[in-house]
């Protein structure tokens, strides 16, 4: 096990930069995932760490070990970097049987053939497919080969675990359980491990913390509490998770709430920020989950006296454990959620002041 320090790096095509200024530390033993939408960089970070892309600027670190340097042209191989990598396709060898792929990066190091059959014992056994040593990749399911292709890359004892999406070809049913599995074995084997995804919930459940990644930048780093409930801005909150906004003008700011009034009348208190974070006045943007919601109702009555608004339903969808219900707030769409199906045109909902954050 090992840190990961990545510090300043960038990765420019021409004039384009495909990812600039990247900073993170993963600490020995942690699960970081990388997550953001395709094209954001996050697969040419982890390419630049595994040394299969090199850098236009910055450093890479590994525990005492550089693997790249821009200021003095440090440039480790792929093969002397002691990364275990699986790729989101597997690219296990077709003609090779399960054996036979573990075994193949064991006899590139040279390992001794009773060292190598030890190996594979072992990492078969982790991944729980002792028993089809002797299949080649085409008698196997999507899953199975998903975890040959994990067993491969931690059966030469990596200090640092690269995953690149290993997760997306496999159909929903299959992905949870593999999540699932996945933890476990990182439980197990205490790996410095980098988890590329676009999947929000692969990076929730999986992860220790998460960078969440826009346009070739780090826009946000915390752990997946931090990141659900705290997003920096507008298109984190947007991207994680089912979001609603709501546009408004400042009125007033008291000692633990900040009011605004939206566009139709209503208005709405919110929760003071941090002491840190600076309000402006003028325009300012509210956020809140769907989940936050306390009630939703036909007519106005409710506990509360306070953030208590009222919107035109639009459309209702039933996702089986519940309704989610499209309601049209001063020209915005927000999503609450319900037990049971809404029998009225104007529903009426409760949103605490601690709910609601501003973001940009």
């Amino acid at each position: 096990m090992a840190d990961l320090i990545v510090k300043n790096l960038t990765k420019r095509y021409g004039g384009i930069a495909a990812i600039e200024d990247i900073n993170f530390t993963a600490s020995s033993g942690e699960f970081l995932t990388l997550l953001g939408p395709s094209g954001c960089g996050k697969s040419t970070t982890l390419a630049a760490i595994a040394g299969l892309d090199r850098p236009s600027e910055g450093r890479i670190i590994a525990g005492s070990t550089p693997y790249f340097d821009g200021s003095d042209g440090t440039y480790l191989p792929p093969e002397a970097r002691n990364c275990g990598l699986v790729f989101q396709s597997y690219a296990l060898w077709p003609h090779m049987t399960v054996h036979q792929n573990l075994e193949f990066p064991l006899k590139l190091r040279k390992i001794p053939k009773a060292e190598r059959s030890r190996r594979i014992e072992e990492a078969l056994n982790l991944v729980e497919l002792d028993k089809l040593s002797e299949r080649y990749p085409s008698q196997l399911s999507g899953g199975q080969q998903q975890r040959v292709a994990l067993a491969r890359a931690i059966v030469y004892q990596p200090r640092i675990l690269l995953l690149d999406e290993p997760l997306s070809n496999l159909d929903a049913q299959i992905r949870d359980r593999a999540r699932q599995w996945l933890k476990e074995l990182h439980i197990r084997l205490g790996l410095t491990t980098l988890y590329v995804t676009h999947d929000q919930t692969e990076a929730l459940s999986l992860s220790d913390r998460i960078a969440v990644m826009d346009k070739g930048r780090l826009v946000q780093l915390g752990t997946p509490h931090e990141i659900y409930n705290k997003p920096a801005t507008s298109f984190i909150a947007e991207f994680i998770g089912t979001s609603n906004f709501l546009n408004g003008q400042f009125i007033r700011s008291g000692d633990t709430n900040i009011e605004i009034r939206l566009r139709d009348g209503q208005s709405l208190l919110i929760k003071q920020p941090d002491e840190n974070k600076k309000v402006g006045t003028g325009d300012l943007m509210a956020f809140f989950r769907p989940e936050c919601v306390v009630s939703v109702t036909n007519s106005g009555t409710t506990d509360e006296n306070v953030n208590v608004l009222r919107g035109k339903i639009i459309d209702t969808a039933y996702f089986g454990d519940r309704y989610q219900i499209s309601v049209c707030v001063d020209d915005s769409v927000v999503r609450l959620y319900s037990a049971a199906p809404p029998h009225y045109e104007y529903a009426h909902f409760h949103v605490p002041p601690s709910a609601l954050q501003l973001v940009s």
